[in-house]
């Protein structure tokens, strides 16, 4: 069951990774960084809706007492990782914010390790370490001059420990909703709270909605978000936060493959060794312990 479990957060982190061929799309045509988040979360929450409405209006039913979680996971995990994201590119680079971004698994292995009483193996420990000096080789930060001011670093790290909230919501939400519940609500939380950031009423966007537009935006939502949340939930239900957050870590390279098959980024020595640790360390985390054996 397990291993079930594992595969689904894994194929999770590969839909992710193939988030830049909309993000690019949709830049190329004009839209800021915000209203792509806004319009990733808009159009999420709208195909979530339909598809509870197929199923059954059951899926709809919250408890006002458990429901906190949800909107941590829509207003926290995705809305605030985001800005704090995108706030920190503009004040150091993409490589950096990417790589403070991966600190999202140190993060989750602490938490878990307090909320949850997670075990701290030595296995995890060397996955940790392999996992975040991988993502520093595939983003880039060993090429590049580190400039980083400490409001960069604040935002930096308040993006990593949003995208660690969603793993530790995700195990509360599990304990009273469905998956595909708490991927709707997720979407419609994140929906409301990155609508006043995008600036939509400040911007003339009507222009920037043409046909390549509109599938790229559907594309980002259906295929890098609904599919890729509600796998990475599913796999919640059996696998520990910290775990499954390392998991996860496939997506920068998947997404550093992506560029190098479309978009014809050259093939370098830091990718090849951030690939290599980043799958050990995901070989790591499935070698049966002895004692449990």
């Amino acid at each position: 069951m397990k291993t079930k479990a594992y595969l689904f957060i894994i194929a999770s982190a590969v839909f992710w990774g193939l988030i830049g061929l909309f993000v690019k799309a949709l830049a190329a045509q004009g839209f800021t960084s915000m209203q792509i988040v806004a319009l990733r979360a808009i159009v999420s929450a709208i195909l979530m809706v339909a598809i509870l409405c197929k199923l059954g209006t059951q899926h709809f039913k919250l408890n006002p007492k458990t429901m906190l979680p949800l909107i941590g996971m829509g207003v926290v995990s995705l809305t605030f990782s985001n800005y704090c994201y995108f706030n920190c590119i503009e004040l150091s680079s993409l490589a950096v914010a990417a790589l403070l971004l991966y600190t999202a698994p140190i993060f989750v292995m602490l938490m878990s390790l307090a909320l949850f009483n997670e075990s701290f193996t030595l296995a995890k420990g060397i996955a940790l370490a392999a996992t975040f000096v991988g993502c520093a080789f595939i983003t880039g930060t060993f090429d590049s001059q580190l400039t980083l001011s400490l409001k960069g670093l604040c935002f930096g790290l308040g993006s990593g420990i949003g995208y660690a909230l969603y793993s530790i919501f995700g195990k509360y939400a599990i304990r009273n909703y469905s998956t595909l519940t708490i991927t709707a609500y997720a979407f419609i939380f994140a929906s409301i709270s990155s609508i006043p950031l995008a600036n939509f009423s400040h911007s003339s966007i009507t222009h920037l909605f043409t046909f390549q537009s509109i599938w790229a935006v559907l594309g980002l939502a259906a295929l890098s978000t609904v599919i890729p949340y509600w796998l990475y939930t599913l796999g919640l239900e059996q696998v520990e936060a910290g775990r499954a957050s390392i998991l996860a870590t496939v997506e920068p390279l998947v997404a550093a493959a992506v560029g190098i098959v479309l978009f014809n980024e050259p093939i370098t020595l830091n990718k090849l060794l951030g690939t290599i640790l980043i799958c050990s360390s995901i070989v790591l985390l499935n070698i049966p312990n002895n004692k449990n054996k």
